[in-house]
């Protein structure tokens, strides 16, 4: 069923020659990465037509709209009477096969005081309130709203008023705002949750009209105050929102200034991102007529290393959360069952998922440009990438280190078993080899062959029968105990293709009666 702007519809590129935006786009980035990281479609298939990338892109095409003279609007109002509408000009969804996927909703507004474009920045990314009490002080919208119009009257696509939020098992009361664009999926039954917080990842691109202020004013502290009321998405006021020396060492950790002496910042932090430029000009040879090159590639291909620094946090985020669950699983069963075989694929597979993002998804370096690779480097180390992967493979390599432990010590009790049953099958068989072969004549005619002690023959039949039943049923005993060490060696079951990890054990164990 599609939504009420329309159905998601793929949206690979096609064009591949000097002017399209894929060449323009790929030429920036590894050969690996384009691989990898551009949906191509079927252009650049392998001999079964499956491209080599594991990403799809989708859009909900919005050109259409201007035929008839309409707009796609998202409108917010808060509490204390302020309100913004801007106009949204682009829905694009990225899907991942490792069931990642990432919404993004560009949206723009011009002639904007710097006042109203931080009240934009700051309280249009908001997707859920994180307590009553935001929303009666103002400091969230208490309306969200998608709205088509001109060329007629208004069509409502979405709104959201956050009268009544209450958490659906353990996940936020999500905007219907998003809701409605992922009508695809039901969020009230948790097809789909959101990995990150109440705040949208803003990425934002905000150009100052030179008109409207004194004449080197890029290279002013007020262009600073301004640079960091943005960066930490927060609204204007006097001065600095922090401390200003804490706030101005944190920002030149933060802060590309390469190109600081045209005007030109990016900024980056674990919610936003950055690009604030002093109006529109010739960037040396790069003429204006060609469109203006920072607005280029903040359109290009730092929003496409954004979006990957985002996938790899978002991935990792899925990852610490899975191998917790696995871990819970474990730990449940020590206190009260063997590990099984079942339990070592779990932890296999996730190590294989964790194997195939470090070799195959991952990349530490995305471009071939001293530039392109900064900023990925500068935004991976704001959204704790290379940490939090340290962390689940550390995290990974204690997992495997207990499972090696655990099955260490049954292998070692496996041994000693197998070493008891010989000893007494060899004892047995040793006393009726020492008798049988090592002793003749008298002993023979007592024990063997008697003429008139069968006492002593029947006797000894009896205890050696007596010792083999033993030992037999001593075996038996071993054996049908400890079952679940031989069955898979006696008889070997066909793997069944597993799934994802994806947070199935733990409805598993609600189904099973293990759960809470």
């Amino acid at each position: 069923m599609a939504g009420k702007l329309g159905r998601w519809q793929r949206d690979p590129f096609r064009r591949f020659d000097m002017d399209s935006y894929a060449y323009q786009d790929m030429v920036f980035f590894h050969p690996f990465v384009r691989r990898v990281f551009f949906d191509t479609g079927s252009t650049f298939s392998g001999e079964q037509g499956d491209s080599e990338n594991m990403l799809r892109v989708y859009t909900i095409p919005l050109m259409h709209l201007g035929e008839t003279g309409r707009k796609l609007i998202f409108e917010a109002a808060d509490a204390r009477g302020r309100s913004a509408a801007v106009t949204v000009t682009d829905l694009r969804l990225f899907l991942f096969a490792n069931g990642i996927g990432i919404l993004t909703l560009g949206v723009e507004a011009t002639d904007l005081s710097v006042e109203q474009a931080l009240w934009i920045n700051e309280m249009m990314r908001k997707v859920y309130p994180s307590s009553g009490r935001q929303l009666r002080e103002g400091r969230t919208p208490c309306r969200l709203a998608l709205r088509l119009k001109g060329g007629g009257d208004p069509v409502e696509v979405a709104e959201d008023t956050f009268q009544r939020c209450v958490m659906r098992s353990y996940l936020p009361p999500l905007s219907k705002v998003i809701t409605e664009l992922l009508y695809f999926l039901d969020y009230s039954t948790q097809e789909f949750e959101p990995l990150l917080d109440e705040r949208m990842i803003v990425y934002t691109y905000l150009s100052v009209d030179p008109a409207s202020v004194e004449t080197d004013f890029d290279q002013s502290e007020d262009y600073e105050i301004l640079m960091s009321r943005l960066l930490y998405v927060d609204r204007w006021g006097e001065g600095y929102r922090y401390d200003s020396e804490f706030t101005r060492e944190a920002m030149r950790q933060q802060t590309y200034r390469r190109w600081a002496h045209q005007g030109t910042l990016y900024g980056f932090t674990s919610y936003s991102n950055v690009t604030l430029v002093m109006g529109r000009f010739d960037c040396d040879e790069h003429q204006l007529r060609e469109g203006f090159l920072v607005h280029r590639m903040f359109m290009s291909r730092y929003y496409l290393t954004l979006v990957v620094a985002l996938f790899y946090r978002a991935t990792l985020l899925d990852f610490s959360e899975r191998t917790a669950l696995v871990s819970r699983a474990l730990g449940q069963r020590f206190g009260t069952a063997a590990v099984t075989d079942e339990d070592t694929r779990m932890v296999a597979r996730l190590m294989a998922e964790v194997q195939l993002f470090s070799n195959y998804w991952y990349f530490s370096e995305l471009a071939n440009k001293d530039e392109e690779i900064e900023h990925f480097q500068k935004q991976s180390e704001a959204f704790r990438v290379p940490a939090m992967k340290a962390e689940v493979e550390e995290e990974l390599a204690k997992l495997n280190d207990t499972l090696g432990q655990i099955y260490q010590l049954r292998n070692t009790e496996s041994i000693n078993r197998l070493a008891m049953l010989s000893m007494i099958l060899g004892g047995g068989a040793m006393i009726t080899g020492y008798f049988g072969m090592n002793f003749g004549q008298y002993f023979e005619k007592v024990f063997f062959s008697p003429d008139r002690s069968w006492f002593l023959h029947w006797a000894s039949i009896v205890g050696v029968s007596l010792v083999v039943m033993g030992s037999v049923l001593f075996t038996i005993f071993l054996v049908v105990s400890n079952w679940a060490d031989y069955r898979t060696i006696l008889m070997p079951a066909r793997q069944k293709q597993a799934g994802s990890l994806r947070r199935t054990f733990g409805r598993e164990e609600d189904e099973d009666g293990g759960g809470d």
